[in-house]
C-alpha cells in the first residue's frame, strides 16, 4: 500500500493527503517550506551534465508548502459513509455492537422527513436492525438512546478519518495534536 504524504500550509495547518508524485512536484516547483517525519520515498532523477551528479528527492511523510494553496484550510468537507463510520468507530450508536462497513447504515437522528438535515451533527452509524427499528421516527418516540453524540470533525480529524487505514504514526502524532475534545477514535 502506497504511503500518503500529509500536506500542510506554511503555518502548519493540515490541508490534504498527497501521493508521492504530487509531493515530488511540490519539491520540483521549490514550494516546500519545511518538512517533518520519516522519509517515505526516494525519487531519483537524471544526471546533471555540469556536475555529473544524479538528482534525488527524499519525500518525508509530512510537508509544508507555500504557494497557491496557502489560503486557510478547508472548513467544509464532505459527509460520506466511510468517514462517518470511522468517526463512530464502526459501532452502531444505538446497540453498541461493532459492524463492518457493509453492515452499517447512516441514520438521521432527526429524520429527513421530519425536517432533519444530512449533516455531521445529525447522523450516526447504525446497524440495519436498529435503523429499521427507529424508522423515520425521533428517538423519544421509539425509546432509543444514543451511545455518543454526533459531531462535526475538524479538518485534522477528518484527514485522520479519511486515511485511517494508511496513516503513519508520525502523521497521526502530528494530526492528533490538533484534535478536538470530541474526537473519540483511539489512535
Amino acid at each position: 500500500m502506497e504511503a500518503q504524504i500529509l500536506r500542510l500550509n506554511i503555518a502548519g495547518q493540515p490541508i490534504e493527503w498527497l501521493n508521492w508524485q504530487e509531493a515530488v512536484t511540490l519539491y520540483a516547483r521549490d514550494i516546500v517550506a519545511w518538512s517533518l517525519g520519516e522519509v517515505v520515498r526516494e525519487v531519483h532523477g537524471g544526471i546533471c551534465r555540469a556536475t555529473g551528479n544524479r538528482s534525488c528527492i527524499q519525500v518525508p511523510s509530512i510537508i509544508a508548502s507555500s504557494g497557491e494553496r496557502l489560503a486557510k484550510p478547508r472548513s467544509t468537507y464532505p459527509l460520506n459513509n466511510k468517514t462517518l463510520f470511522a468517526r463512530d468507530e464502526h459501532l452502531c450508536m444505538y446497540c453498541g455492537n461493532h459492524f463492518s462497513e457493509a453492515e452499517l447504515t447512516r441514520d438521521h437522528i432527526v429524520p429527513l422527513s421530519r425536517g432533519g438535515q444530512d449533516i455531521w451533527e445529525n447522523v450516526v452509524a447504525a446497524c440495519r436492525r436498529c435503523n429499521q427499528h427507529k424508522g423515520n421516527l425521533e428517538l423519544q418516540h421509539v425509546g432509543m438512546e444514543l451511545l455518543a453524540m454526533p459531531y462535526r470533525p475538524n479538518l485534522a480529524e477528518y484527514l485522520a478519518l479519511l486515511n485511517d487505514r494508511r496513516i503513519r504514526a508520525d502523521q497521526m502524532e502530528f494530526l492528533s495534536s490538533q484534535f478536538s475534545k470530541n474526537y473519540r477514535k483511539v489512535a
